[in-house]
């Protein structure tokens, strides 16, 4: 049975009573919830939406659905925990075959708008579901953080956990029970709120999905400002998106054997030992090489942040094999041009000049990448950081977190994934039993890329298949309800990364240490024939 199938549990009676858009479904009428009383929050609006007659704006990363939503009670708020809280959210909630169950959505980048392109996904799979802007309006330049403490604590982590309550309570009054399952689903930002989420408020759900998870939030904008630094050291450092291809061609031909199989595609850089003065020019600068200048900057940026005193790793550097995609270099990267450069460049601007130093002339050359990495830390990691590897209480109670990662992400470097998991596994032991990590091979941050990508939320409309052996949500709903534990997870890769011109390979998604290994026949193009193994172990199945 498709688990993302709704399961009506009203009688035909109610069901068909509740598609009049001011019915009650529970105990009150969707327009009756405007007068719902909630703690430290208030309902701006309740509106009955009939099916078809509403279409969410398209976000960053989240393209507004291809299918018409359902019929639902569209409800917006605002919670004001403290005197200086301004946390907006909405609640969606449908109003015939609701599956009994709340999947609550992420956010990305600095947040600072709800984003409904993501809960449509949800709301067309039969789910409750609900989102919040962090409790801030995104301005030019972050400055909302400069002189709101409570703010920057709402953005870290009380956003999330104050939806969640207010979203439950809203779910209550109108169906008149509680969801039976509650999920949180997130890419990025998002999947730096599910770990807080697990970390800080470990009652809150039965199931999430980290992706590419900002964990390491204060060093990842270190990161941005050492890439940015690399490029812009000398006028000759900077490395043009026209040379891209010169790296990315260079690691592959040198480690894309690695998995056995020649398709363009490095399955685990962790054991691709590349480095770019393989490409320095001999002689003078030519298209198919790089400066020694460049090639320097290069292998900062493959290195990762440092302390300058110490020689200690600040926050890891990227993956090889995925320079020239356009979704990963040329965005975040190095951009069109210097100085501008990418949104990496941009975001650590941002952090360290409103949260850092509250200083909106701040110069990115000042960053101190000692005694600053220490001032930080010490204002901000307890908010912005979900690093604790402490998931004991999340145990406990029985949740389920499915964690992944791209090993193409140009925006988070998927290192530093891999790194939470092992500290997790060094403070509690062995996690099968409830916290999985899976990384894509390529992949770039959070979808797409020149390989297969793992979908879930609001990519899963795109899926040939709808079952839990290929969406992400899926697998952890059979993971909760069924105790079914991932195995693997298929990932999709379609032609010129469109959906609609057909699938162009499937692969499977191990859960790590694990990697897809080919068996040595048939089409390397189809999942069936790979399996699942630790890089130099046989598998058994």
């Amino acid at each position: 049975m498709k688990l993302r199938i709704a399961l009506s549990v009203c009688s035909v009676a109610i069901a068909t009573l509740a598609l009049l858009p001011t019915v009650a479904f529970g105990q009150r009428s969707c327009e009756g919830l405007a007068n719902l009383a909630l703690t430290n929050a208030t309902i701006s609006s309740a509106t009955s939406i009939a099916a078809g007659g509403y279409k969410p704006p398209s976000g960053p990363g989240l393209p507004a659905p291809d299918k018409p939503l359902p019929a639902f009670c569209r409800v917006a708020g605002i919670a004001k925990p403290t005197s200086d809280s301004e946390i907006r959210f909405e609640v969606w909630m449908p109003t015939s075959d609701w599956n009994g169950k709340f999947e609550q959505v992420g956010n990305g980048g600095f947040a600072g708008t709800i984003p409904l392109a993501g809960m449509a996904d949800p709301l067309l799979h039969g789910y409750a579901t609900a989102a919040t802007d962090d409790g801030h309006v995104n301005g030019p330049d972050q400055s909302w953080a400069i002189g709101h403490p409570e703010k920057v604590i709402d953005f870290g982590y009380r956003a999330v956990h104050e939806t969640s309550v207010q979203a439950k309570a809203i779910l209550r009054a109108f169906y008149g029970k509680d969801a039976t399952r509650s999920y949180f689903v997130g890419c990025s930002e998002g999947g730096r709120e599910g770990f807080t989420e697990a970390q800080r408020y470990p009652g809150d759900f039965h199931g999430i999905v980290a992706g590419a998870p900002a964990i390491h939030w204060n060093h990842l904008q270190f990161m941005g400002a050492w890439e940015a630094l690399a490029l812009l050291e000398t006028p000759a450092s900077y490395i043009p998106s026209k040379k891209l291809p010169v790296l990315q061609n260079a690691a592959i031909a040198a480690c894309d054997m690695i998995d056995g199989v020649k398709d363009g595609i490095i399955e685990n850089p962790q054991l691709c030992h590349f480095d770019p003065a393989t490409v320095q020019c001999k002689g003078d600068d030519a298209p198919d090489c790089l400066t020694a200048p460049q090639v320097e900057a290069a292998k900062k940026i493959y290195g990762g942040a440092k302390n300058p005193r110490t020689g200690k790793i600040i926050e890891p550097g990227l993956s090889p094999g995925v320079e020239a995609v356009p979704a990963n270099w040329p965005v975040w990267i190095t951009g069109t041009s210097a100085p501008q450069l990418g949104i990496a460049r941009l975001f650590a601007n941002f952090f360290f000049a409103a949260f850092v130093f509250e200083n909106p002339k701040w110069d990115m050359k000042t960053l101190n990448f000692d005694s600053d990495v220490k001032l930080t830390d010490d204002k901000l990691g307890a908010i912005l950081n979900s690093d604790d590897p402490n998931l004991k209480a999340f145990k406990a109670r029985g949740g389920k977190l499915i964690h992944y990662h791209g090993w193409g992400d140009a925006a988070i470097p998927p290192q530093g994934s891999v790194d939470y998991f092992e500290s997790v596994q060094k403070a509690m032991g062995k996690t099968d039993g409830f916290y999985r990590l899976f990384m894509v091979p390529a992949m770039s941050h959070c979808a797409g890329g020149p390989g297969a990508t793992l979908f879930g939320n609001a990519l899963a409309s795109a899926l040939p298949q709808d079952d839990a052996d290929h969406d992400v949500v899926m697998a952890l709903d059979r993971w909760v309800e069924g105790g079914i534990a991932p195995d693997k997870i298929i990932a999709t890769g379609f032609v010129d990364n469109n959906p609609g011109k057909g699938v162009s390979m499937t692969r499977p998604l191990c859960p790590y240490p694990q990697q897809a290994h080919y068996k040595g026949a048939d089409d390397t193009n189809d999942a069936s024939n790979f399996v699942c193994q630790v890089a130099g172990k046989k598998s058994k199945k």
